[in-house]
């Protein structure tokens, strides 16, 4: 293996858990919008939060799949390949869920309820179903020598990966609970406090079991055992953290742990893979390594300058636009009826 191709494996582990830190949140919201607003100033209210950011936030899994294509052209192939139906779920959740907020904005009032709906609900099959695919990857495909997938129903819905959906659901959800605390005023933002300090305890439950699924249906702890211990520990510890500092009323605190709980989830994952990006179930040594799956040195080495060239950039722009709109969003005022 060489430094560029470890290089680029790291890379598409950054990219996908800045799509989680950042585009998680927005999922959260778009969830809220059903179960946690009241009235239709209040759902406003929590759409406004994401408005300018969510479409800039879903760049980073389109960049993640764009790498992966680039640097690991093999990996790509069978991966998308093999979860051509679940891929194909998302991509309706994310369509389902982009139209839906042009829609709501300029539909008749009694439509937009419908819009709300679609928008909570493309927001929930997106990380319900990348849940499904990446932890059904990590315990093991029935790919054959040729990287071909032979897997059933079953290998794809297992009790491991079905406890890993239903954990990012949930984590993206608190995640945009959090968010909607740090970035809203009035009963909106009392209520997400309210919701976060609750959902935590079922959130723990939640990373017991699927930890202890891990180390029994997987083979992380044989691999890599020291790495996933410390990442299983931190998950742990950043949902506690999250939750002390949302009784503490400390929501930025809150908001950043919460997203670092995502954050070690994919760093779990990826320490679980290597040096593997696809794990076979029929024999070990039908595995995809990285070392096999990648692009030559020369593309890597191009990848890598135009990665230096152009990131900065993007990073600053990312930064300043947070910051552009940073202040808390206030529930829309109803004018009176004269």
């Amino acid at each position: 293996m060489s430094f560029l191709q470890l290089l680029w494996f790291v890379l598409i582990g950054v990219l996908f858990a800045g799509f989680f830190f950042l585009d998680g949140f927005d999922y959260g919201v778009g969830m809220a919008v059903e179960t946690l607003a009241h009235n239709e100033s209040e759902r406003d209210q929590l759409v406004r939060t994401i408005g300018p950011v969510w479409d800039a936030n879903e760049v980073w899994l389109i960049t993640a799949g764009g790498a992966m294509f680039a640097s690991f052209p093999y990996w790509y192939a069978s991966l998308f390949s093999g979860y051509y139906l679940i891929l194909m779920i998302i991509l309706a959740g994310l369509i389902i869920r982009g139209v839906s907020f042009e829609f709501r904005k300029n539909s008749p009032m009694s439509q937009k309820r419908i819009w709300d709906w679609a928008l909570a609900i493309g927001s929930a099959i997106v990380p319900f179903f990348l849940g499904i695919m990446f932890v059904s990857m990590i315990h093991g495909m029935p790919i054959d020598a040729n990287g071909n997938f032979h897997a059933g129903f079953f290998d794809y819905f297992n009790w491991l990966s079905v406890v890993g959906g239903i954990a990012l659901l949930l984590l993206t959800y608190l995640h945009g609970i959090n968010y909607i605390a740090l970035k809203t005023t009035g009963p909106v933002q009392e209520r997400a406090r309210n919701y976060a300090e609750f959902l935590y305890w079922i959130l723990y439950a939640g990373e017991v079991v699927f930890a202890l699924l891990l180390i029994f249906m997987t083979d992380f702890m044989a691999v890599h055992p020291v790495g996933t211990i410390i990442m299983l520990i931190l998950i742990v510890g950043f949902s506690v953290l999250a939750q002390v500092e949302t009784f503490a009323g400390h929501e930025l605190i809150a908001f950043i742990s919460s997203g670092l709980t995502l954050v070690s989830l994919v760093i779990l994952i990826f320490i679980g893979l290597f040096p593997r990006v696809l794990i076979s179930s029929i024999s070990p040594k039908y595995s995809i390594l990285i070392q096999n799956a990648s692009s030559t040195e020369y593309t890597l080495t191009v990848m890598t300058i135009a990665t230096c060239c152009l990131l900065p950039f993007v990073l600053a722009y990312t930064i300043w636009a947070y910051w552009i709109f940073r202040k808390r969003i206030a529930m829309p005022a109803i004018p009176e009826v004269k």
